[in-house]
């Protein structure tokens, strides 16, 4: 399975010691299968260190949930009994760790839910109240590596992933200029690799690796003022 991490910076190597505690499935390190919330949690983050954030990426290797002999929990949706795990580790009173698993994946509780959680603990709504305001939630997901242990089932993905994207997007264009501009493969190579646009597409914090090639094509073309003519 994809997971996705979203932080203030890239993870090149997970500090178990640097996780937080209390939080909803206690201290480990949060991942999602959702890429666009990972996204959500990495502008937060980003925002607080002045960075644009960053989404590391993952493979969980998802035979630990029955095959590692790993202590796992599963939720499967909001539950009484998610509620209920979800209290009992984010209580600053009780000692951390606050349970005995090694991994934990569900639903999160996002700051809508974190009010709702504090108004059923102030008495304002019952237990039944939260739990239906609930279903009508749009989907989320998390799971969280709570051990040492359990962070062998999870594989940072190659940064050369990054390179080949990159280099996927790169022979589309040289062909391009080779076919529609009339350059040789030398002179297109050559123009595509020493301009400005590859450098911004080489920096990994543009971003511009997530780009179609073509949009990537024209911003070369533009820099190298060569005009597109539409029949």
């Amino acid at each position: 399975m994809r997971v996705y991490h979203g932080s203030y910076t890239e993870i090149d190597k997970i500090d178990y010691e640097k996780c937080r505690m209390y939080r909803d499935f206690g201290r480990g390190f949060y991942v999602t299968k959702i890429r666009s919330q990972a996204e959500v949690w990495a502008i937060r983050k980003g925002r607080d260190k002045q960075t644009d954030g960053f989404v590391t990426e993952f493979e969980f290797v998802e035979t630990a949930f029955d095959n590692w002999d790993m202590n796992c929990k599963r939720f499967s949706g909001y539950s009484e009994e998610w509620l209920d795990f979800v209290i009992t580790n984010r209580n600053t009173e009780i000692p951390q760790p606050s349970h005995d698993y090694d991994i934990v994946e569900g639903p999160i509780a996002d700051d809508d839910i974190t009010h709702r959680i504090n108004a059923y603990l102030e008495g304002k709504i019952s237990k039944a109240q939260f739990l239906n305001d609930l279903k009508s939630r749009f989907p989320s997901h998390q799971i969280c590596f709570c051990t040492h242990r359990s962070l062998q089932a999870l594989k940072h993905i190659n940064k050369d992933e990054v390179k080949n994207k990159i280099d996927e997007i790169a022979l589309p264009i040289i062909e391009k200029l080779i076919t529609e501009k009339g350059f040789n493969k030398a002179v297109a190579t050559d123009k595509f690799y020493n301009s400005q646009t590859f450098a911004k597409l080489a920096d990994k914090t543009t971003k511009f690796y997530k780009k179609e090639w073509a949009e990537i094509y024209k911003l070369l073309l533009a820099e190298i003022k060569v005009f597109i003519f539409f029949v």
